[in-house]
């Protein structure tokens, strides 16, 4: 091959055939973004350090927040566990979701999700990712209709039921649709009292309420390898943490910083709620820091693994703090802090929720967002995330925040809508700053509270009387939001009531 020119033409050509047959390399940034979801179970607004705590130690959760944006409006689903995280899977507020309180099925699991409920696992499915949730479920027991194996989720590992989950030391756990028995021999029950005459000012009489195998590390360990195993697809990780609902339950090793620190920590004996503890204050915080341990440890496999540049990452919590004060002391913690409400109330310290998103390139870091928001708006949210804006459902009741969480201006949305059959059947729909509620319905009581958040966040002064045109717009429309439920009537609405005089 002498002729130069027909050398360089080989040459050419080779190069040619060579650059065609070369695969390119797919990196983790060319993917579609992995979803992480953390919910908390019973966590306060105000018990984060990045949201204003000063006695619970929060490091890595207070650095996400560095990394990425507070949303400061942000709401649950509802004000207890089940209809809480049956909106925040369907995309429907509780004037429409399937789900609308707590209701305990035999022999285990909750009122279960009918099986043509559409979860966003399902959705994100369709989509390409690969699901997996890892803690406490609550929409359907074994192999009942809301199973989350049926409900879009690849891999479960945790607790399907909300009541056995009261204990951190069960007997079993559930992978996918398989019990899988932890070393806890005798399992600590999730409730009781310190026996007859046991010496209430001795540690060692709460001996019994501690276990060997504590289920919060054995979920935390399969989530991680959710997260290895699945490194090179987009996934959706779901962890719905137990941590910090009651039962007071921590190894002891974790209490040891905050029993140096010399808290009044009086003992509670148990009776009123769940197992006691020597000292609950120093329990509750110790819970919390561990479960920040637990999201510090999937954050340094994210970036391990080279994942964190690609996945949006998202803390919240399922409602507030608990209102059993014998175990967890909302006073001394200052626990929803200016907010009026705890758990089970639709006051805001009831439902508004400490909520982080961090997501790098796209969230602008160490920002605040007031905007309003909630736990039905990350069905479109993160569907056009996930590339699936056209494919968001028309029966959602969210709309997408992507607007927000990038850092753009974001249109008012028209109200937001909440209603809870329990503690007394409640209802509240919100216009702007405006705030119309009705508690204690089941009791006769519909008179429509109403309250500028703006002017009074603690909800302390009903001017109602003052505003008869606002109100009569805000129970309209919160009349109009509300769908009848056979399963879950609202009294006073779907079904009658005697008057209060």
């Amino acid at each position: 091959m002498r002729n130069p020119m027909i050398r360089l033409f080989v040459v050419v050509a080779l190069a040619a055939t060579t650059a065609v047959s070369v695969p390119r390399v797919v990196t983790a940034a060319d993917r579609k973004p992995n979803i992480v979801f953390i919910l908390a179970d019973d966590l306060g607004y105000r018990e984060l350090g990045c949201f204003g705590q000063k006695l619970i130690k929060t490091p890595y959760l207070d650095k996400l927040a560095q990394q990425g944006m507070r949303l400061t409006q942000h709401y649950a689903g509802n004000a207890v566990c089940a209809p809480s995280r049956c909106v925040l899977m369907t995309g429907k507020h509780p004037g429409h979701a399937f789900v609308r309180d707590n209701r305990e099925m035999k022999p285990e699991g909750q009122h279960p999700i009918p099986a043509e409920e559409v979860t966003i696992g399902e959705r994100l499915q369709k989509l390409g990712y690969v699901t997996g949730a890892f803690g406490k479920w609550g929409l359907g027991g074994p192999g009942s209709t809301g199973d989350p194996i049926d409900q879009g989720f690849d891999r479960f590992y945790g607790y399907n039921c909300q009541r056995l989950a009261h204990s951190y030391y069960p007997e079993y756990l559930w992978s996918n649709k398989e019990k899988v028995m932890l070393d806890n021999h005798p399992p600590v029950p999730g409730g009781g009292r310190l026996p007859k005459g046991a010496d209430p000012s001795d540690p060692h009489s709460y001996d019994a309420f501690k276990g060997a195998d504590y289920a919060p590390d054995r979920i935390s360990e399969q989530m991680l390898e959710f997260v290895k195993a699945n490194k090179d697809k987009p996934f959706f990780l779901y962890y719905p943490t137990i941590i910090p609902h009651v039962a007071l339950h921590v190894p002891d090793e974790e209490l040891k910083p905050y029993l140096a620190l010399g808290w009044n920590d009086p003992p509670y004996v148990g009776g009123r709620g769940y197992t006691p503890h020597y000292t609950p204050r120093a329990a509750y915080a110790a819970m919390i820091t561990r479960m920040d341990r637990y999201i510090g440890n999937l954050l340094s496999l994210l970036d391990e693994l080279g994942l964190a540049d690609n996945t949006i990452v998202i803390f919240t919590s399922d409602n507030g703090t608990t209102h059993l004060h014998d175990e967890v002391d909302e006073v001394f913690f200052n626990s929803v802090g200016e907010l009026r409400g705890l758990k089970g109330s639709l006051y805001e310290g009831g439902i508004r929720e400490p909520t982080i998103v961090r997501w790098p390139g796209r969230t602008p870091a160490g920002t605040v967002s007031d905007y309003v928001s909630g736990f039905e708006d990350w069905t479109p949210t993160l569907m056009e995330i996930a590339g699936g804006k056209d494919a968001i459902p028309a029966d959602t009741d969210g709309v997408s925040i992507v607007p927000t969480l990038t850092g753009k201006a974001q249109e008012p949305r028209p109200f937001f809508y909440r209603e809870f059959t329990g503690y007394g059947a409640q209802q509240f729909i919100r216009v702007g700053d405006w705030k119309a509620i009705r508690q204690h319905m089941a009791h006769g009581n519909m008179h429509v509270e109403l309250y500028n958040l703006a002017a009074d966040p603690s909800e302390m002064y009903d001017v109602s009387a003052d505003h008869p045109d606002i109100v009569k717009r805000l129970t309209n429309l919160m009349e109009a939001q509300h769908s009848k439920s056979t399963d879950f009537p609202l009294p006073g609405v779907d079904t009658p009531v005697k008057s209060k005089k």
